[in-house]
Formats: structure tokens, sequence, C-alpha cells
């Protein structure tokens, strides 16, 4: 089938299909790009002298978020100097109003208090989840440690139920290690 919209300034065709195998296709998860595609790519972006580490960040977040299908948001949270919160460093997509997030509040914040990866594969089944928008469905949060602290995070959402896997959760924890090997005292 063939949806025509027109609008005063263009015509966007739409195609939709039926597909009699999708029912016995097992489901994927799709991404442009593997993760050890991505690997190098991470440590390229990190190893640019020129570049502050907010800029490195904020790179890293748009590489992740262009290149892996369903990350519709990626940012990197870290601890806001002695205060028990966090504060968003660097992003890409949507703008939130979550800048600051207290410990132990939605799914950041309970990452900075248990220092354990968390992946949520539905929002609507958390308690404690602070909705950035009505699109996320999923959640995975990492934590980033320079010499055994916990300093901040790597956080992604989804406008997919249940997309992370384990993959996803050791390429995340191989993006913060990369960055904690870059990070000193003075970026804080």
């Amino acid at each position: 089938m063939i949806l025509i919209l027109k609008c005063p300034s263009k015509t966007i065709f739409m195609f939709f299909g039926w597909n009699p195998n999708r029912s016995k296709l097992p489901l994927q998860k799709h991404h442009k790009m593997s993760f050890e595609t991505l690997k190098p790519e991470v440590v390229a972006l990190l190893s640019k002298q020129e570049q502050s580490l907010t800029e490195k960040l904020t790179a890293i977040c748009e590489l992740l978020r262009q290149s892996i299908d369903y990350y519709d948001w990626v940012g990197f949270y870290f601890k806001n100097g002695d205060k028990e919160e966090l504060k968003l460093r660097a992003f890409a997509g949507e703008p939130t109003d979550h800048i600051i997030i207290p410990f132990g509040k939605g799914i950041c914040g309970q990452v900075a208090v248990s220092n354990k990866n968390f992946i949520v594969p539905d929002v609507k089944a958390q308690d404690n989840y602070i909705a950035c928008s009505i699109d996320v469905k999923a959640e995975v949060v990492i934590p980033l440690f320079v010499n055994g602290e916990n300093i901040g995070q790597i956080d992604i959402d989804s406008h997919s139920v249940d997309p992370f896997s384990t993959e996803d959760e050791d390429f995340l924890t191989f993006v913060n290690q990369s960055v904690a090997q870059i990070i000193n005292k003075n970026d804080f």
C-alpha cells in the first residue's frame, strides 16, 4: 500500500508492505554499525588533544546516537562536586529538564548509589523512574569508575521496549573504561 500525503511545500510518499515470513524471522536488535567497529572510533574521539573533555563526551554521545538505531538519547552524568547529586555534562538527543538528578532518584540516581549496571527493559514497570519523555520505553545506565570510585555514568534512552542486551552492557562498559582513562581531577 502507498500513502501519499500532500503538504503545501512537499509531497510525502510512505510505503507499507507485508512480509509473510515476518513471524518466522527471529527478533533482532538492529545496529547501523557493530559495537566492535565503534570501539576504535570511540578511542579516536577521546584521543583528540585539541578538544575539552565535554567536547569529547558530546562527540561520543553523537556517535552512539547516530550509529545505533535504538539509542535515541545518550548522555553522561557526573557527580556534582561534593553534593549527593548528578549533573548532566554532555548529551545527544532531545533536550532534557533533568540536568540535576539526586542520588537514589530515578535509574541514574539508583546507579549512583548501587554502583551497578542497570538495564530497564520497560520503564513502565519501574516504580522509581524519572520520565524524560513519553517516547522513552527502555533505559540502560552504566556507572563510570575512576580509581575505583563511581564518578558518573553513561545513560541511554530508547524508544523501543527491551532493546538492550549484554552486548550493549559490555560495549558501554568499554566506553566508560575508555573515558575513565582520560579523566583527571582538573576536569571537575
